[in-house]
């Protein structure tokens, strides 16, 4: 892992021209307020945008705080001053109401200038009662009271947009960007306990950055009062959302090693109790979603050529398709549920990792997380083990056989996010964390990668998204009858000759067709009597009960 991302800090912010304007603007604008209307305020950059500034990074959004006056009516006078006094068009400011349980503790006025983000707040202190993360008392604060309540020392800092200065109310910000180190404001008990969800954002933002968490933090973040108030205060939406720009940033395993040192994890991927009480299992050790995640991170990152080496193919498709690499971390991340089930009210079977996600983090299909993510798990099921020399490979014919597993709607599914490349990935990682040696490891990542090669010889990593040659429309005017259910298998038929026939054409089909039912092999009365009124009948079966010539 990765031990700085970051570059080294910076002595003096270097504003581009558009953010040059907007200071030189915001200073005039307060200025003008003292001159014409005799209110004082000042204007002071904070947050995220000082933090990544001084690291080197570009940042588009910026929070604006001010002293002594509400965001939204600086916000609307500024506009007008644009307006009226410099011929500036600014977008309709948007006003955010005040949502504490989205950590927006007050009304913010937003908007954007010189293709800049903007939101305008005033400085705050809070104070916090202890059953909640919803602050009890907000009132204008001073730039310390403002920096003391805030998350993380490193986003504690601010800009003045005035002097031009970067300002360290904390006394510990810059030196913690400096050395790398996460650490908050105040006592972390105290931070935590009144915004539990800050644990999980140092989380991220340790993660994100390769720095290094602070040991008093480590200690607090460990203390039961402090993880059973992430469970109770924190709306299980708002960890959803950290864990899910965990899974899309630079270091996915470092979040979960994180999480794991610091027994997070019952926390993050919460179960309902009322839903553990009824597993078919417990959870298996959380050590084995480490263990599978850090598998998943060395396949990914190893691009060396010997026995554990992923095949390039699935390789590059993970870590070039949008989505796919968090999708499977936080897959991997579940492992200590892998095959965990229970009954829901209805008497249906679910599993505790599809629970964990929609429950633990209430994450729907957004990246294929809901859907996708239990999805490998099947896919899991159904590959494992898989190797060339099985008869399950070879039968009817081997490119059919492969096509047909490929094709499988838990292994390649558009709609799902599933494909085939991410699901032997997948597949591969779960064998993996159960192999006892390297040697063992070595077999069956090579299994993997003969199958992967047979694949791409075969052409079928170009057809599995293939049509079927002829649809049920075009199959009942051959074989003039009309549509039913029995058509989809006979759809699924024409699937495996158009496998065993790549060149074929539809005239080719239609001719196989016709020859096959006029030879008795297939029987359209036997197949409609077993489809009629029994949609969830295995059509396949009824297909093949006789043999079919190909």
């Amino acid at each position: 892992m990765a031990t700085r991302i970051a570059p080294a800090v910076r002595e003096v912010i270097q504003l581009t021209d558009a953010e040059d304007h907007l200071c030189t603007l915001l200073d005039e604008f307060t200025r003008h307020l003292q001159k014409n209307k005799n209110i004082t305020t000042m204007c002071r950059i904070n947050g995220g945008w000082v933090r990544d500034k001084l690291l080197g990074m570009d940042s588009n959004d910026i929070d604006i705080c001010l002293a002594d006056m509400m965001g939204v009516t600086f916000a609307e006078g500024f506009v007008a001053f644009l307006s009226e006094q410099k011929d500036l068009h600014v977008h309709k400011i948007a006003k955010i109401e005040s949502n504490p349980d989205q950590s927006k503790h007050l009304e913010t006025a937003r908007t954007t200038l010189l293709g800049i983000d903007l939101d305008f707040v005033n400085l705050r202190s809070e104070e916090y009662a202890e059953d909640s993360r919803i602050p009890t008392e907000v009132k204008f604060g001073t730039p310390l009271e403002d920096a003391l309540r805030r998350d993380l020392t490193i986003n504690a800092l601010f800009y003045n947009v005035h002097t031009r200065s970067v300002e360290d109310f904390t006394e510990k910000g810059l030196d913690d960007l400096q050395n790398g180190i996460i650490r908050t404001p105040l006592s972390p008990r105290e931070t935590f306990l009144d915004d539990p969800l800050r644990v999980i954002r140092c989380v991220r933002f340790a993660s994100r950055f390769g720095f290094e968490i602070d040991s008093d933090l480590q200690q607090a973040a460990q203390l039961e009062i402090i993880q059973d108030s992430l469970a109770q205060k924190i709306s299980r939406e708002r960890v959803g959302e950290e864990i899910d720009k965990m899974m899309k940033g630079q270091d996915p395993l470092r979040s979960i090693c994180i999480i794991n040192d610091l027994k997070l994890y019952k926390s993050i991927y919460h179960i309902p109790p009322q839903i553990t009480s009824i597993a078919s299992s417990t959870p298996k050790s959380r050590d084995l979603s480490l263990r599978a995640a850090t598998i998943l991170h060395g396949l990914l990152s190893s691009t060396s050529e010997d026995s554990m080496s992923l095949h390039p193919t699935l390789r590059s498709y993970v870590l070039q398709e949008s989505g796919c690499k968090a999708r499977l971390f936080l897959a991997a991340s579940l492992y200590s549920y892998h095959g965990i089930t229970y009954l829901d009210p209805k008497g249906k079977e679910q599993t505790l990792v599809k629970c964990a996600i929609q429950d633990g983090l209430k994450l729907g299909r957004q990246n294929h997380y809901l859907d996708g993510i239990p999805a490998l798990y099947s896919a899991s099921e159904l590959l494992n083990g898989v190797s060339l020399g099985q008869d399950r490979l070879k039968m009817p014919s081997e490119r059919v056989a492969i096509g047909l597993l490929l094709r499988q709607e838990s292994v390649h599914n558009i709609n799902t996010g599933s494909q085939w490349a991410s699901s032997l990935v997948f597949s591969l990682v779960c064998e993996l964390v159960s192999a006892s040696g390297r040697e063992e490891a070595a077999e069956c990542v090579q299994r993997y990668n003969a199958l992967t090669r047979r694949v791409e010889e075969l052409g079928l990593d170009k057809t599995v998204d293939a049509k079927p040659i002829l649809d049920g429309k075009a199959i009942a005017r051959a074989m003039d009858e009309k549509s039913g259910p029995w058509m989809r298998a006979m759809v699924n038929r024409v699937l495996e000759w158009q496998l065993e026939h790549p060149d074929g054409t539809q005239d080719d089909c239609l001719a196989w067709l016709k020859e096959e039912r006029s030879a008795g092999r297939i029987d359209l009365e036997e197949l409609k009597a077993a489809t009629m009124g029994n949609k969830r009948v295995n059509l396949d079966k009824v297909a093949s009960s006789k043999k079919v010539k190909r």
